[in-house]
């Protein structure tokens, strides 16, 4: 049985009256957050510097955040660069990456093109998110650890695999999408703290979506991709580095988007500085701590996640968001990390770059944390009267289903992210057609809501 023959047939078959209520639910949580970062991140210089670049053609999708509708692949591309950039969106344990926004960009700008509903998107976007989640685990975490950015190099997948149900592709043309995505996959870590990382998001969006358009079109290609000497998972992660049978079965049993979920983020920086984040800002919340005063900070984090934020010097604001040490130094002095502290020249506050080499990172090892706990952090902070205060967290506030952002914090964080640049009222007539998104019965009569 062959992974995009197998997960085509899947894709293809999953009907909205089929899903869990648990599975509606959290799609319209990752619909909400998902629609809340875009707005914000659409006055970002990326999708603006993306979008003259790529000089849009007019077509039916509206650029979120904007009054302007362009081709359905652009839409899909600077939508998806949007949606990225300030690194705020979701997060999934089992991509080892952010799942929505592959996905979603391309999803709602096909929506609007085919009139689809509310209906038609959820069942799309769950069976996109189970599609590249159960290809991550034949994968992972190899494939991270090698260097690969998840998101892109499986989000893909999951872009290619929605797409196509909201077309209604069969369950042959959707595995002919899938491994068209296959040489569409692509995003090297190297780039992450640059405008690269959100481009990966965009270029994925469109990929998959056009993935699924050419399959519609009666493209062909090899749904071996996966499995050939020469195909993803030999090129991608080597022999040895991979199992194959892990795509396979268990599919909806239960639902990926269900457990372990997705993480909605509190903070608007790299997923892996968060534990740590939690219990710096317990320790302040807690104790008046004077920046002045520190000697000495001290914060672990698993080794996973240090490799690419251990960064004691940022040179920008996108480099900020990927240093742990300038991450912990903002929330010591403010008791806060927010967007404004990533704008600009904000980055550069003094008060911040001097703290920063009093400030250590380093992996933990099975003394702080069960080795199997990926998610842990602990921080100590040292002060120079020789009091220590410490923390710590074995997983970051909604890093999963099991341990949600309670929802006054998810509508809080929407309506400061969309109110960027939409009035208050629109803010909220938007989150209340969304929680009851399953209603909708044309997306492109929805989208307007989102227009500047």
């Amino acid at each position: 049985m062959r992974i995009a023959d197998e997960l085509g047939r899947l894709a293809a078959a999953l009907r909205f009256d089929e899903l869990p209520p648990e599975a509606v639910h959290w799609s319209k949580v990752a619909l909400l957050d998902t629609l809340g970062v875009t707005l914000a991140g659409a006055a970002e210089q990326a999708p603006q510097r993306a979008a003259a670049a790529l000089a849009a053609a007019p077509g039916p999708a509206l650029l979120l955040g904007s009054a302007q509708r362009v081709a359905i692949l652009d839409a899909a591309l600077i939508n998806g660069v949007s949606s990225h950039v300030l690194d705020f969106d979701d997060c999934n344990n089992t991509i080892g990456g952010h799942p929505s926004v592959p996905i979603l960009p391309g999803l709602i700008a096909l929506a609007e093109r085919e009139r689809a509903s509310g209906r038609d998107l959820i069942a799309a976007y769950v069976a996109g998110f189970e599609t590249e989640t159960r290809i991550a685990r034949a994968v992972h975490f190899h494939h991270y650890e090698k260097g690969w950015h998840p998101t892109a190099t499986l989000g893909v997948f999951g872009a290619a695999a929605a797409a196509a149900r909201l077309l209604g592709l069969n369950g042959e043309r959707t595995a002919t999408a899938l491994a068209i995505a296959a040489s569409f996959a692509s995003g090297l870590k190297a780039n992450f703290g640059t405008m690269v990382k959100s481009l990966h998001v965009g270029h994925c969006a469109r990929n998959g979506l056009y993935a699924a358009l050419l399959a519609s079109h009666g493209y062909s290609a090899n749904t071996g991709a996966f499995e050939h000497p020469q195909g993803f998972l030999e090129v991608f992660n080597g022999a040895g580095h991979y199992d194959a049978a892990k795509a396979l079965g268990g599919w909806g049993r239960p639902f990926d988007i269900v457990s372990p979920g997705i993480a909605i983020k509190q903070y608007p920086c790299c997923g892996s500085t968060h534990p740590a984040l939690d219990a710096m800002l317990a320790i302040v919340r807690a104790h008046p701590v004077d920046a002045q005063e520190v000697d000495r900070i001290d914060a672990w984090i698993h080794s996973r996640r240090l490799a690419h934020t251990n960064r004691p010097a940022p040179a920008s604001a996108l480099d900020c968001k990927f240093s742990l040490q300038y991450c912990l130094a903002r929330a010591l002095l403010d008791r806060e990390v927010v967007l404004e502290q990533f704008e600009d020249e904000n980055w550069r506050d003094p008060r911040a770059h001097a703290l920063l080499p009093r400030i250590h990172v380093a992996a933990y090892d099975a003394t702080r944390f069960d080795p199997a706990n990926h998610f842990g952090g602990e921080v100590q902070v040292r002060l120079r009267d020789g009091r220590v205060f410490v923390h710590k967290v074995d997983q970051p506030l909604g890093r999963t289903t099991a341990n949600p952002l309670p929802m006054p914090l998810l509508e809080a964080k929407f309506t400061a992210c969309a109110q960027r640049v939409l009035p208050r009222e629109r803010c909220d007539a938007v989150a209340a057609r969304i929680a009851r998104f399953e209603t909708v019965e044309d997306v492109a009569a929805f989208t307007p809501l989102l227009s500047a």
